[in-house]
């Protein structure tokens, strides 16, 4: 079997196979070492650099002890796959955020497709997994894993994931992957030790940047499009979630995620199935999506959280912190946001005391470039109780929210258990070994939301596991009645899929609405969205020209009067189809 890794800098490279004496690896062009040695899969294997321990192999694709483990040989084209999978794209897809580890009290990969079903039964088209990369402990958010190319083992390893995206796929679910590139956890991230992976020429929230652009990068920029390629092609996903590429910083062309977006579309020809980026940026760029033929890095959506604050704004009248931009008149904001993407769009930011963003070209855009979502694992978890919108706002606020999601213009996303309005909170949580990393999480967390006003007991611990504990889902009974906001969701996402074209523009998009009376009348290609988000008081909503059906409705809907306006009991939606409109599927 041969055995390669890339460490420039070093004088000396041998590599250990469990039971078997070291073998000196040859040096090669490019910083590569190379060596021959009979291994079998699950046998423990790892590379000594300078006559130093061994260490776990950086492209390894699995730690069966975890980080501070050796890597174990691993037969990923061995699987059996038992459902044929043609690929689904981002057109028309409904996605469904969930966390391994708190989906399911079991917190596995295996325990995760015995509720696959019921994702199926609801509408959804694609899974979008948290990260699963490895990371120190057993319980984790995912964002401090340190071996890209492997898959965490308390959730099962890679067979795991396989035996998922299979199960997935057999129910006719996409399921996409949330990776990370930007940066590796604070403990257990051994890559400086074989080669120049982060420099100090740029900085990040989490320290010095992936060298991207700095001396030696085309072979860290290869480790990560590797990684990525690896994942697509060995576990067949759909798709994959870049966070936070923001802080992929490069000063080189073509830019990195460019250079990504190529390779996976090259993928995507190459396998025959399409396969899609989506990216979470703050920058309101719509260079992130633009064609790379037009100077664009060619990624196929970003997130939106610009529409997320307004709505979040809308229905919790909360304005502190970055909803400073969004607060002061929440309904002319989710407004902007629904019919032009971006909420700045070059305009000034008071939360960033700047200028922020530029406009997307609203005729040339499609929606499904951006994703709506009402809920996600950053907007609750990173909230100092971990709070859901069913528990600030309450139901009937949250079904307004499912409307403008599931019947909006963008591509929906759900976070788990939004479907039935779970009020379990999702709070923050690690598992860190090491004592003095440990303590630095806790009074950090502390500190952070001590500074807005919260007493410092109130926090959770990152490292108690009752944190994790709460965190988990409490899954209705299947055999008992469906809540009434499950069949809400579960009927809105049928009307998407009967009713909205996949191929719909930004110009295809309007919004009236009135601040003062409380309503916001979406208009999305057929489909028209209409809310009262007054809690005391009926609201007559215009729909303009043409006549409406009435699809479904928050309560008893009564028919749009002569003048075309629709009665709005308090906190109420309504969904209705322009009856001039042909039906179209996503």
């Amino acid at each position: 079997m041969l055995f390669e890794v890339w460490a420039p800098r070093v004088g000396e490279v041998a590599l250990h196979v469990q039971g078997r004496p070291p073998v000196a690896m040859r040096r090669e062009a490019g910083g590569w070492w190379r060596a021959e040695a009979p291994a079998a899969p699950g046998d423990r294997y790892g590379f000594a650099l300078d006559s130093g321990p061994p260490l776990p192999d950086p492209r390894g694709r699995r730690l069966p002890e975890g980080p501070d483990g050796l890597s174990a040989v691993t037969d990923l084209a061995g699987f059996a796959w038992r459902h044929p999978w043609p690929g689904r794209g981002l057109p028309g897809a409904v996605l469904y955020e969930l966390h391994v580890g708190t989906f399911t009290r079991e917190g596995t990969l295996d325990a995760a497709v015995g509720r696959l079903p019921r994702l199926a039964d609801l509408g959804v088209t694609h899974v979008e997994l948290m990260p699963v990369c490895p990371f120190p402990g057993r319980h984790g958010w995912g964002y401090d894993g340190v071996a890209p190319w492997a898959v965490h083992e308390p959730y099962g390893g890679p067979a795991a994931l396989q035996r998922f995206v299979d199960a997935a796929h057999g129910l006719g679910l996409g399921v996409v992957l949330d990776v990370v590139h930007n940066h590796l956890g604070p403990s257990g991230n051994r890559l400086p030790e074989f080669g120049p992976y982060f420099t100090e020429r740029h900085h990040t929230p989490w320290g010095a940047a992936v060298n991207l652009d700095g001396p030696e990068s085309a072979e860290v920029r290869a480790y990560f499009v590797g990684s990525a390629l690896a994942f697509l092609r060995d576990y067949r996903l759909d798709g994959l979630r870049l966070d936070a590429v923001h802080a992929l910083v490069d000063e080189s062309t073509p830019h990195f995620l460019a250079e990504l977006s190529a390779a996976v579309d090259a993928l995507a020809t190459e396998t025959g199935r399409p396969l899609f980026l989506v990216a979470e940026s703050d920058q309101n760029d719509p260079r992130t999506t633009s064609p790379r033929e037009r100077g664009g890095h060619g990624l196929h959506a970003q997130w939106s959280d610009d529409f997320h604050h307004a709505l979040h704004a809308t229905l919790t009248g909360e304005s502190q912190g970055y909803y400073a931009d969004f607060g002061k008149a929440p309904l002319t904001a989710l407004a902007r946001t629904l019919s032009g993407g971006f909420f700045h769009d070059g305009g000034y930011s008071a939360f960033r005391g700047r200028e922020h963003g530029s406009p997307l070209d609203r005729a040339a855009t499609p929606t499904r470039r951006l994703l709506g979502y009402a809920q996600t694992h950053d907007q609750i978890g990173n909230r100092a109780l971990g709070d859901r919108l069913a528990a600030l706002a309450g139901p009937a606020r949250a079904a307004l929210a499912a409307a403008l999601v599931l019947c909006g213009p963008f591509t929906p996303m759900l976070f788990m258990g939004e479907e039935w309005g779970a009020t379990t909170p999702w709070q923050y949580f690690t598992d860190h070994p090491d004592p003095a990393l440990a303590e630095a999480v806790r009074a950090g967390r502390r500190r952070e939301f001590g500074a807005h006003g919260w007493a410092e007991e109130e926090i959770p611990d990152p490292q108690d596991p009752a944190t994790r504990d709460r965190s988990c889902l409490a899954w209705p009974p299947e055999d008992a009645p469906a809540p009434p906001l499950l069949d809400w969701h579960r009927r809105l996402i049928a009307i998407r899929h009967a009713h909205l074209p996949a191929d719909l523009r930004l110009a295809d998009v309007s919004v009236d609405h009135d601040e003062e009376a409380g309503w916001l009348v979406l208009h999305a290609g057929p489909l028209t969205t209409a809310v009262n988000v007054s809690p005391d008081a009926e609201a007559v909503a215009p729909l303009g020209p043409g006549s409406f059906a009435p699809l479904a409705g928050t309560h008893p809907l009564s028919a749009p009067d002569v003048a075309g306006r629709l009665l709005l009991p308090p906190e109420s939606a309504a969904v209705l189809l322009r009856a001039d409109a042909a039906t179209s599927t996503g």
